[in-house]
């Protein structure tokens, strides 16, 4: 701004005029505010900028009229009134009045304070306080309630009340985070500590703590191996022995250690246990009691000790018949968690010994009664006996009879809870023979799985299958298929899913075939005891299924769904998954097993035809049956019985019939391949006779011959 007055134009005139006015208000304010001060004070001179701030003040506020208004002390005039005494007096806002005024209607702006001992006080009007409280997550209650629990197991032993406190804490979906614990824990201690775990393990395993549990909790230790080496110095090797004795306490699969260390890092500490665990401890000669005296063994008894101890208390309770002492060896043995095995092997030694059978269901029955054996342990027994009761039978052919008779006797005695029967499905006799007829059928049908191996005939086999007459069964059919196959080589894995592909077009329903691959993905855990590689196997047969259109992709959810979560099952099946969706997978899993499925079937039968016609044509019997035996083909020698039939039609020559006694005689061609070549011939026989007129006649006359010489079945009509 100029600073000669003549320069100014009329409104920056009458700016300045108003800033002038402001400027004495506000002096007249300081002095009026401080009336106490001992005397006049001077006025400060103002500072060049002072005016410029109020003008520029003055340019944002404007007065209701639409012109500029003036500012009392940086504030609107119309802020300030004028009192009484004549003095300029701010005034607050909203009408709140100022000093010497009562203020505006619910002014809180004073302080105001709660009083305890006054009559009106009233609690409700206290300020809230909120007070913070941390949200208790169940698995850090459940690890908490572990670390006592294992503490207390160390200082007693007792597995009995470790188990019970461990199944009384409940929440079953944490166990494996229990056993992470427990080896943890007994990993930092002595010797004593570790075969104590072990111990304790091996007496929970399906009782309390289930098989995939104990197979997630040892993995959850091997993801965590790398901390625990931090504070364990010899970690990789502690925690690889403890794997070694869960897989010779039978408390883990073998194919643990394949199908863990496909998940973990290679530089991992974990699959330098899993290495150390498999060639260190399970490789060495005797590596089972190696493993078990590790520790310097233990005041409890192994497994094969306690069975032992069970069976000889159980033969001398037979002889002696003094069923208190029984009871006294019994608890002696301090195995309660076991003592189904007791049940088990007292009702087979009752079968073995029929004179036996009394004093063994007054012992069990005493047993019962005195709370020694538990009333799940007894079912327990009972159901494992179940699940045997087809090889005893093979040993002991009254097995069933007699287990179905003591059934109802313990029943109703009070001794066995009523619930097994429901659990069992063991309704009689109807049951009886529903068992046997699928006995039957497993037996016929490991025979034409055999057969097919060996012949490749996949014609014959659906032939074969039609004649069981018993579809209800195709899924055990299956199983039985990929079962046999995965325990061969690659050729009958091959053969089995160009199988699957035939009897989906023909017999098979996908329902049959989604059911038979739940039952073999819940018998995994039992299969990989024996097949090693069984998850990987059992994949690659569920992706080949899907990429032969003998599963939609959608059947392995609905075969998930069926399946316990997070068990080797829901593991194989979404490794199936994996495989199915990766790049080129189609290509890839054709070739899994190499292609190609062994011998053609029309190369089987021109071997045949050729030895038969060298022999015709003069050949020895003794060579002849020697090409017999040189096929390696002992399940498809009912074409050899068929052809050569045929042939003694045909030539008029009954050279053949010799032939076969020969190879009936030696063993070579058994009676139920020779049956078979006469049904077959049976069969096709109104074919034969528009080629060979005297066909039937012919065959009537076979028939009577080997009937003479033993060749076929009574039931051969």
């Amino acid at each position: 701004m100029a600073s000669s007055e003549g320069f100014l134009t009329e409104e920056q005139r009458e700016m300045l005029k108003i800033a002038s006015q402001n400027a004495e208000v506000m002096s007249s304010l300081s002095l009026s505010s401080s009336p106490k001060s001992p005397g006049p004070r001077s006025p400060r001179p103002k500072s060049p900028g002072q005016n410029s701030s109020v003008l520029s003040e003055h340019h944002h506020v404007k007065a209701p009229g639409g012109g500029h208004s003036a500012m009392v002390g940086g504030v609107a005039v119309r802020h300030v009134r004028r009192s009484h005494s004549g003095k300029l007096i701010r005034v607050k806002k909203d009408g709140a009045g100022g000093k010497g005024t009562w203020g505006k209607l619910l002014d809180t702006d004073g302080e105001s304070f709660i009083d305890r001992n006054d009559p009106n006080y009233d609690s409700g009007e206290e300020p809230y306080e909120l007070v913070g409280s941390t949200v208790s997550d169940p698995l850090d209650e459940y690890k908490k309630a572990v670390v006592s629990l294992v503490e207390e197991y160390f200082t007693t032993g007792d597995v009995e009340v470790a188990a019970s406190d461990l199944r009384e804490l409940g929440s079953s979906e944490y166990h494996p985070y229990f056993i992470k614990r427990l080896v943890s824990m007994a990993m930092d201690r002595h010797d004593k500590e570790k075969e104590m775990a072990s111990v304790l393990l091996s007496a929970l395993y399906a009782d309390v703590i289930m098989a995939a549990q104990i197979s997630q909790g040892y993995f959850m230790l091997l993801e965590s191996a790398d901390d625990l080496a931090l504070d364990i110095l010899d970690a990789v090797d502690v925690l690889a022995l403890f794997i070694a004795r869960a897989v010779v306490d039978d408390i883990l699969p073998p194919a643990f250690i394949t199908r863990a260390s496909k998940m973990l890092p290679e530089s991992s500490k974990g699959f330098q246990v899993l290495q150390t665990a498999e060639k260190s401890y399970l490789s060495a000669p005797h590596h089972a009691e190696l493993v078990e005296r590790r520790w310097g063994g233990s005041t409890h008894l192994s497994v094969d000790e306690v069975k032992k101890k069970i069976a000889d208390l159980l033969r001398e309770y037979v002889e002696s018949g003094d069923t208190s002492e029984a009871c006294r060896c019994i608890r002696q043995l301090g195995v309660s968690f076991f003592h189904h095995e007791v049940v088990k092997r007292a009702l087979v030694l009752a079968m073995e010994i029929r004179t036996a059978e009394p004093l063994i269901l007054r012992l069990l029955k005493e047993a019962a009664d005195e709370g020694l054996i538990s009333s799940s342990q007894m079912v327990k027994g009972f159901t494992r006996l179940t699940e045997s009761l087809d090889d005893l039978a093979l040993d002991i052919p009254s097995a069933k009879k007699m287990f179905q008779s003591v059934v109802p006797k313990a029943i109703s005695e009070g001794w066995l809870d009523a619930s097994f029967v429901k659990s069992s499905g063991k309704d009689g006799e109807k049951s009886e023979e529903k068992d046997e007829k699928l006995m039957r059928y497993k037996k016929e049908v490991v025979t034409i799985i055999h057969e097919y191996f060996l012949s490749d005939d996949i014609p014959e086999l659906i032939r074969s299958l039609v004649d069981l007459g018993m579809p209800e069964y195709n899924s055990i059919f299956l199983k039985k298929l990929i079962t046999l196959a995965m325990d061969r080589k690659n050729r009958e894995k091959e053969m089995a899913s160009v199988l699957l592909s035939a009897l989906h077009i023909e017999i098979f329903s996908t329902e049959d075939i989604v059911n038979g691959f739940v039952m073999l993905l819940e018998s995994a855990e039992d299969t990989a005891l024996d097949i090693l590689d069984a998850s990987n196997e059992l994949a690659f047969f569920l992706a080949r299924a899907v990429i032969d259109d003998v599963l939609a992709p959608l059947n392995l959810d609905e075969i998930a769904s069926m399946l316990p979560p997070k068990s080797s099952g829901s593991e194989t099946v979404c490794m199936a998954r994996t495989l199915t969706a990766a790049r080129h997978a189609g290509e890839r899993i054709l070739r899994c097993w190499g292609g190609g499925t062994g011998w053609a079937v029309e190369d089987a039968k021109d071997k045949i035809q050729k030895l038969l016609e060298e022999y015709e044509s003069g050949g020895v019997v003794s060579e002849a049956c020697q090409c017999i035996r040189d096929l390696a083909m002992p399940f498809f020698n009912h074409e050899v019985v068929k052809k050569a039939l045929v042939m003694a039609m045909e030539k008029k020559n009954d050279r053949m019939l010799e032939l076969l006694q020969e190879c009936f005689s030696e063993g070579l061609i058994t009676i139920n391949q020779m049956t078979k070549g006469f049904n077959r011939i049976k069969d096709g026989l109104d074919d034969l006779a528009l080629d060979i007129p005297n066909a039937k006649d012919k065959f009537k006359f076979y028939v009577e011959h080997a009937r003479e010489q033993g060749w076929l079945l009574p039931s051969f009509a």
